[in-house]
């Protein structure tokens, strides 16, 4: 292992010398379209794209084999459409600033550019150091946004209307040709095994890279999203039914504007054609490409808190919410059965087991699982937080904490949503389809049963081989007395004058401008 990571690391072969060569640092934007940094930076000069393997990335507690599968693929595709461009992508294994140094004792560096990045605190603090390094190098480091995410925002106000400029901006010109950095090796996209990643849990990945995105994206808004606004919820209709381009934003084979730019255009057709032919589209093609358009304005907006408060990956939203639960010891047989899927609650369990295969899940049923842990099971936020982070193949820091914490109780300003797991599995997976195909041992539990298995008789039990308690556990908790006691644990935090001052102040700081009342937006 010290011996690859030690190749990986070396400068790659430079052989000489040569005029400044500006230095696109790829980091989540593994595109070529409507990539500012690398259109700037062509206009200057040579360019040398450049991505980095980091360990201190990659060996993070929020880091996954399923995330770096995906990299991968995506690094791959990037690689091709640069070298058919001229010069192929770069790849070192190493600590950023020391990769930059390396390259700079090589190379001439004109300039470094990249994307503004809002992302988890190791990622926040190693930008920081290439910063300084570049500054004390001389050597000028432009970033650019690459989303309606606002870099030091003063306040909300406006920031709808920024939001909005940026989607409507021009896009910059793709670049079509770069001329060859000479005598560099472009280095190896290492496997997993290769940077000394585990095996992959997750079995059925999505393929990244900015085809497969696009492709995805044209699926999406003319056959697969016809349904979309009635089968968003679904662990079962929204596999097909909704976008999936979660993991194309999350690391950046799209850009945000891309999608709202081409989801507008569609929406636009949908609303031009006469009714008649509205209907022959099939579906409701006009309410569910704005029910996915205002999806996509969220997912700034929650990003948006995590860079105007990185704190918020590790601390509680309201400080007056510390001691709320137990942080330093959360129950480890509670917090194992919730990460084994072994709660006896059966879409609970499904749902688990499923994202830990498959990197996915619909937002309810992800809202879902972590209300049960934060309520039913009364867990701190934090540890289950780490581990959906590392399954979630489009984990993207700031959505999966605010919306944890959203989820947890602990943002102050948010309404509690306390999800009942049977009344959603009677909702969602009414035949339970979903649940016998992730929780084998319900395979043949009789439907009236599937959704509450610990009700069946026992002689049905042994008729159906699945007894409780044995072949699937009984429920971990009460879900009434549960959901009772953690509603008034929390009101009662909620009550304190400490609290409601930081609530006030975190609705001034964070929440939506679009209407004032506390909503999921906020």
């Amino acid at each position: 292992m010290l011996r690859r990571e030690s190749r990986l690391a070396r400068d790659g072969g430079v052989v000489s010398r040569q005029s400044p060569v500006h230095v696109v640092w790829f980091k989540r934007d593994l595109r070529v379209a409507d990539h500012a940094p690398l259109t700037e930076a062509a206009a200057r000069g040579v360019v040398l794209p450049l991505y980095i393997v980091e360990p201190e990335i990659i060996h993070a507690e929020d880091f996954d084999a399923r995330h770096w599968a995906f990299i991968r693929d995506s690094l791959a595709a990037l690689r091709d459409r640069l070298h058919r461009l001229g010069q192929p992508l770069v790849v070192r294994f190493g600590e950023a600033v020391q990769v930059f140094e390396a390259l700079a004792q090589a190379l001439s560096i004109g300039a470094l550019w990249a994307h503004e990045e809002t992302s988890q605190q190791v990622a926040y603090a190693r930008d920081r150091r290439v910063r300084a390094w570049a500054r004390a190098r001389g050597i000028p480091f432009y970033e650019y946004p690459s989303n309606g995410v606002v870099r030091r925002l003063v306040s909300r106000d406006g920031w709808d209307a920024t939001w909005e400029s940026r989607m409507a901006a021009p896009f910059p010109p793709t670049v079509t040709r770069l001329p060859p950095v000479t005598g560099l090796d472009p280095g190896p996209i290492p496997s997993g095994a290769e940077i000394g990643l585990p095996p992959s849990e997750c079995l059925e990945p999505q393929p990244g890279g900015e085809a497969a995105a696009r492709q995805a994206l044209e699926s999406f808004l003319t056959a697969r999203g016809a349904a979309y606004h009635r089968a968003l919820s679904s662990p079962i209709a929204a596999v097909t039914a909704s976008s999936r381009l979660s993991p194309y934003l999350a690391w950046g084979n799209l850009s945000v504007r891309q999608v709202v730019r081409l989801a507008r255009k569609r929406l636009a057709e949908v609303e031009a054609c006469p009714p008649w032919e509205r209907r022959s589209l099939g579906g409701n093609w006009a309410l569910s490409v704005r029910t996915f358009l205002k999806r996509v304005g969220w997912r700034c907006h929650f990003i948006q808190k995590l860079e105007d408060e990185p704190a918020v990956e590790f601390e509680n939203f309201t400080r007056a919410f510390d001691g709320l639960r137990d942080r330093t010891c959360p129950d480890p047989e509670r917090l194992a059965a919730w990460r084994e899927g072994q709660t006896g609650f059966p879409l609970i369990d499904a749902c688990l087991r499923a994202v830990r295969r498959t990197g996915w899940l619909p937002f309810r049923m992800r809202a879902m699982v972590v209300s049960f842990a934060a309520y039913d099971l009364w867990l701190d936020w934090r540890a289950p937080a780490l581990i959906l982070a590392r399954w979630f193949t489009d984990y993207e820091p700031g959505i999966h904490y605010c919306q944890f914490q959203m989820q947890s109780g602990t943002t102050g300003i948010n309404p509690i949503r306390l999800y009942n797991p049977e009344k959603q599995a009677r909702d969602h997976d009414p035949d339970g389809r979903f649940i016998r195909r992730w929780v084998p041992e319900l395979e043949h539990v009789p439907t009236d049963y599937i959704h509450a298995p610990y009700r069946m008789p026992p002689l049905l039990q042994l008729a159906t081989g699945c007894r409780i308690g044995r072949d699937y556990p009984s429920p971990i908790v009460d879900h009434q007395t549960a959901a009772k006691a953690a509603w008034a644990r929390l009101d009662a935090f909620r009550q304190r004058p400490e609290a409601r001052a930081e609530a006030a102040r975190i609705l001034q700081r964070h929440a939506s401008r679009r209407g004032r009342s506390s909503t999921a937006r906020d």
